[in-house]
């Protein structure tokens, strides 16, 4: 395990030069302190976690101090906001401060979200508060626990700073890790701007670093688009399958690797809703639950027409049609393991629709459903679990022949049963109601709430003694939470 002192950079998108990005030092919050940190996350630094609660571990990520070999960016980018062009953008309160990379040889990095002004803020203030920083703390953190591809949050640094939003908060700056934040909007800032020459050096650098496979196939960049839409597909398989809703899919929100990030507005489904809308700011639906599917794949569009230099638009259309039949394959493939069935029937598609639609028509909640349909034999489940139904005739019908198909679907013990359904439907999961307790406590300088919730989130599927609080249906003033773009 590394202290503080002994990480080691390799700041490769700075290198870039002035061109992608823009040197600038993070605005010190005051009296920093530390909220909440990742063990998971600062392994992936091979950091030792007590360093956490040393003074220097608020000081660096609270603006105060900085590595000698840190090199802080602020990248430009531009993108498709809200389906509207938007021609510059740009990190406009976050910092690349630099590339680490650990023992294993892996680079991550390291960006501070909330750090003050950069040439990009759009007459903004640069800071972030408290409430969002947590949130997105959490669900960082949470998504990788249940296997949906995201960027990581090594810790949330409070603060005395105050901001000004819809009232006066508190600053706060978030931590955040990935391989790269790189975006669908990068491309689409070089392409517009005509500049050639620079989104040719992105395309270099996006493919030698982190779809170096990809070189040796004939047509490298076609090569990476593909994966790219493969990836995308199979990180919104995975938001569908578990309920998440993102909130703000911009362009500028897409990662090139297919990983989800900047976190606003999200929300887990409660109650399951196919229009779901979590985004207060959202008046039209563009980014509800059921549209996440669509959005995806027009988004891809929007990356395909910046990469027209490199690829041919008949192979950039060809590439896109792959989207929907693998995102359809991943989505299936999900919802079979979720209703505990390890063989594929041609009815399994109609099977998990008719359920969908059942449930949206009674308000059952999403999470739990599922969960206690794999804690007993199938049809004492089934029968339990009806009585959260208004269709109960029609819920009677699809236990029927839910209950065939898991007899036909192979000789595995309840036992056996049980523990591969538990492994893959979490009983625990980031409700907007939660997050919002852990909030207000943090707001008024407890932070033991925000701690407890993040360790019960990193264990989603196991049943942990003493938290049955945290896998309760929401009161129903938890289920009508406004969130915004706000941060």
């Amino acid at each position: 395990m590394k202290a503080l002192d002994e990480l080691t950079f390799d700041n490769r998108f700075a290198r870039l030069g002035d061109a992608f990005s823009t040197h600038v030092l993070p605005e010190p919050l005051d009296e920093p302190r530390l909220v909440v940190a990742s063990p998971a996350a600062m392994a992936l630094l091979d950091l030792d976690p007590a360093v956490a609660e040393t003074p220097v571990f608020a000081e660096l990520f609270g603006g105060h101090k900085l590595w000698a070999e840190a090199e802080p960016r602020a990248m430009v980018y531009s993108g498709h906001q809200f389906g509207g062009y938007t021609p510059q953008l740009g990190d406009g309160r976050g910092l690349l401060l630099g590339e680490v990379y650990n023992a294993a040889g892996e680079h991550w990095d390291l960006h501070l979200k909330g750090a003050g002004q950069t040439p990009y803020s759009r007459m903004g203030d640069g800071r972030a508060v408290l409430r969002s920083s947590i949130r997105e703390f959490l669900a960082s953190e949470a998504l990788h626990a249940l296997g949906i591809p995201s960027s990581r949050a090594l810790c949330v640094i409070g603060s005395s700073t105050p901001v000004w939003r819809e009232k006066q908060e508190r600053g706060a700056m978030v931590l955040r890790l990935a391989n790269s934040h790189i975006r669908f909007g990068h491309f689409e800032y070089f392409y517009y701007t005509k500049k050639p020459e620079q989104q040719a050096e992105l395309a270099e650098h996006v493919l030698k670093l982190h779809y170096p496979e990809c070189r040796e196939q004939p047509e490298p960049y076609l090569a990476m688009f593909r994966e790219i839409v493969e990836r995308n597909a199979e990180m919104i398989a995975k938001w569908q399958a578990y309920g998440f809703c993102h909130g703000v899919m911009n362009t500028d929100n897409m990662s090139i690797l297919g990983i989800t990030f900047d976190f606003g507005p999200f929300a887990f489904l409660d109650d399951f809703d196919a229009h779901f809308i979590c985004n207060h700011s959202d008046h039209d639906g563009r980014y509800s639950f059921s549209n996440q599917v669509p959005i995806g794949q027009w988004n891809l569009s929007a990356l395909a027409q910046a990469l027209t230099p490199f690829i041919s638009v008949d192979a950039l259309k060809e590439t896109l049609g792959l989207y929907l039949p693998l995102y359809q394959a991943h989505y299936l493939d999900l919802m079979r393991r979720r209703l505990g069935l390890t063989t594929a029937e041609d009815d399994d598609q109609k099977l998990v629709e008719r359920l969908l639609k059942l449930m949206q028509n009674s308000g059952v909640d999403y999470t739990l459903f599922f969960r206690r349909l794999g804690d007993e034999p199938a049809a004492l489940a089934v029968t339990r679990l009806r009585d959260d139904f208004v269709d109960r005739a029609g819920f009677d019908a699809w236990a029927e022949l839910y209950t065939a198909r898991i007899a036909r679907d192979g000789d595995d013990t309840e036992a056996q049963r049980r523990a591969r359904m538990h492994a893959v439907n979490p009983l625990y999961i980031l409700r907007n109601y939660l997050a919002q307790n852990a909030i207000t406590a943090a707001e008024s300088g407890d932070y033991s709430e925000v701690r407890r919730l993040h360790e019960v989130l990193s264990k989603p599927f196991e049943e942990q003694a003493g938290m049955g609080q945290y896998a309760q249906r929401p009161p129903d003033w938890g289920k009508h939470l406004e969130i915004s773009c706000s941060s």
